[in-house]
């Protein structure tokens, strides 16, 4: 098994393609090892030292560590334990665990603008953030200004306000007169 390595725009976290499947559909975050128990993978990436937060996308693993270590000292160990996770032929997600579209739901008055909201992020915004390890997801709108999570190599990354302000909120007001404002949220 040859695992690849990738930078990401966040320099935190590393994209590592194990060259097979990683989720049938959807994502899962796991922002810290409390989380990572619904995941067998996850559970055995945070046994590395210095591990702060892992992601799964379709065909990745994303991995965010903590400011004190350096790459070099754990790089190897990620590797190692990607690579005995697949040996091992455990799944990926515990059992009755299964990835999700990430989105919250919302009910209310702007139903139609929220699905507008979700089908451009679901077509324009998530494809591109994934070839850089990470996700946004939806996770409010409220009085024109909409709400977004985000994963991944997303999160924390210096560049993700720009992304959001110029990106992510200009291609929504072009779509969506009804959109004001992006705002991230903390997960």
């Amino acid at each position: 098994m040859f695992i690849q390595t990738e930078s990401t725009p966040n320099p935190a976290t590393l994209k590592f393609l194990p060259g097979q499947e990683v989720l049938e559909v959807g994502t899962a975050d796991f922002p810290d090892a409390e989380s990572a128990a619904r995941s067998p993978l996850a559970a055995r990436i945070f046994a590395v030292d210095g591990v702060k937060a892992v992601f799964f996308g379709l065909d990745f693993v994303t991995v965010t560590k903590a400011d004190a270590t350096e790459w070099d000292h754990i790089k190897p160990a990620i590797l190692g334990a990607i690579m005995e996770h697949y040996q091992s032929g455990a799944p990926v997600m515990g059992a009755g665990e299964g990835p999700s579209d990430g989105h919250a739901s919302h009910d209310g008055p702007d139903g139609e603008i929220v699905t507008q909201i979700k089908e451009l992020l679901d077509t324009r915004v998530r494809p591109a953030v994934a070839q850089d390890g990470g996700d946004i997801t939806f996770h409010g709108f409220d009085r024109g200004i909409v709400y977004l999570h985000m994963q991944g190599a997303c999160a924390g990354c210096p560049s993700s306000t720009l992304t959001l302000k110029m990106g992510i909120e200009n291609l929504l007001r072009h779509y969506i007169p009804e959109v004001l404002e992006v705002r991230p949220v903390a997960a």
